[in-house]
């Protein structure tokens, strides 16, 4: 199932750089997912911990999505950081940024199954 894009989510800056494309995505990534997210400072014990690689066309949409490291606990978690990022794509225009087109986030899970993107920390 592929989840729906984010209502309302504005359409995404151009990138330059790596560091750019990573944070605009996950500040995407909260804002498709403003239920489903937090930003206050993530708590000491994590239920668990997502880790994937979003690899992105010349647009800024999804082009794959590999999983760098599945959770050991709660092993739903690991599509519902894969629907936040569907739902938060597109991540910006990267034409003018160097290959490879990709960033890596890592989803801090708390009890209640909320996330928050690590580059947020």
């Amino acid at each position: 199932m592929v989840a729906q894009k984010a209502p309302g989510l504005a359409a995404p800056r151009a990138v330059r750089t790596h560091d750019e494309l990573r944070r605009q995505a996950a500040e995407r990534l909260v804002l498709a997912s403003p239920t489903q997210s937090f930003t206050t400072q993530a708590p000491s014990h994590v239920l668990s911990v997502v880790v994937l690689e979003v690899e992105v066309k010349a647009d800024g949409s999804v082009r794959r999505v590999n999983v760098i490291r599945r959770p050991r606990f709660a092993p739903e978690t690991l599509q519902l950081a894969i629907d936040a990022v569907h739902r938060a794509a597109p991540f910006g225009d990267v034409r003018r940024m160097p290959e490879p087109w990709k960033f890596t986030e890592t989803f801090l899970f708390e009890e209640d199954r909320r996330f928050k993107p690590l580059t947020l920390n």
